[in-house]
């Protein structure tokens, strides 16, 4: 089956879940309190909250990443961490995580970036020809496009700006045979038109694949463009709500000495970095 046709999501369902992050030292509390709710097959959800609020180790621990200290994490149904190493892991082979700085091999081209979204589904042979001769330069070219990339399709990543970049991780997500897509912070590194047409484009296709897609955001004002909203804060859930009625009350309450952070600086301009010098030939005489 292609993986790109349309498949059901993961029902998740957490339980009195409590988790810490991962970079906390061992013994430290918990930077996820006792949490439980559930999220549909296909729904999209966006995780608001101010810093330190548990967004990204909420989002380690659906990716079974972090497992639980307390409580239970159920995907469809099914408990990962009572699962053996191999039904783990091929069930992690049904997740997409994107991390807010996504980990791209510097002289690795755009091309192959975005096409490795696709390794779980392939087998050794096929993922090591890739490497040499990309097997779908289409698909890859029809990703990058919906993020306004496809001119760096043969780009080297060292090439690219942060915000590139960042739309380069996000464009794996498209070709990606998951049906679970977790997106951290997706939106750091571009200005507000970016940051609409990638949240557009993500709620979009996860919809017309039936995707289930939970989403950490710093812009709270695309976050409207959600159906469900979730607001945590240190590390509790503070609210959960269809988008149209995130009000600025609730906003202010959710991010009360935050405030800073409701606007934020404004994105750094996507610089592309310089080409690398050419040669000069000299002459000695």
């Amino acid at each position: 089956m292609d993986p790109l046709d349309r498949s059901p999501g993961l029902r998740i369902e957490l339980h009195g879940l409590a988790a810490r992050h991962p970079a906390a030292a061992a013994g430290a509390p918990p930077a996820l309190h006792p949490l439980t709710l559930s999220i549909a097959p296909g729904e999209q959800v966006a995780v608001i909250g101010p810093s330190g609020a548990g967004k990204t180790t909420l989002l380690q621990a659906l990716a079974c990443a972090l497992k639980p200290a307390a409580g239970s994490l159920r995907l469809d149904g099914v408990d990962p961490w009572a699962l053996p190493v191999r039904e783990l892991q091929r069930l992690r082979g049904r997740l997409f995580l994107a991390p807010q700085t996504p980990p791209l091999p510097p002289r690795q081209r755009v091309i192959t970036a975005v096409l490795a979204a696709r390794l779980p589904a392939q087998s050794l042979w096929t993922s090591l020809r890739s490497l040499l001769y990309p097997n779908d330069i289409g698909a890859a070219h029809t990703a990058l496009m919906r993020f306004d990339l496809a001119h760096k399709l043969w780009e080297r990543v060292d090439r690219l700006s942060g915000g590139e970049r960042q739309r380069v991780g996000l464009a794996r997500s498209l070709l990606a045979p998951a049906a679970l897509w977790l997106v951290d912070e997706p939106l750091s590194a571009l200005d507000p038109t970016r940051a609409r047409q990638a949240v557009d484009t993500l709620i979009q296709t996860s919809a017309e694949r039936g995707a289930t897609l939970v989403t950490t955001l710093h812009q709270v004002d695309v976050a409207t463009r959600f159906p469900r909203v979730i607001g945590l804060r240190d590390g509790v859930l503070a609210f959960d709500l269809p988008g149209a009625q995130l009000t600025r009350e609730r906003l202010a309450q959710l991010y009360a000495q935050h405030e800073h952070e409701l606007t934020g600086p404004a994105p750094a301009p996507e610089l592309t970095p310089p080409a690398a010098p050419v040669p000069v030939s000299l002459v000695c005489r």
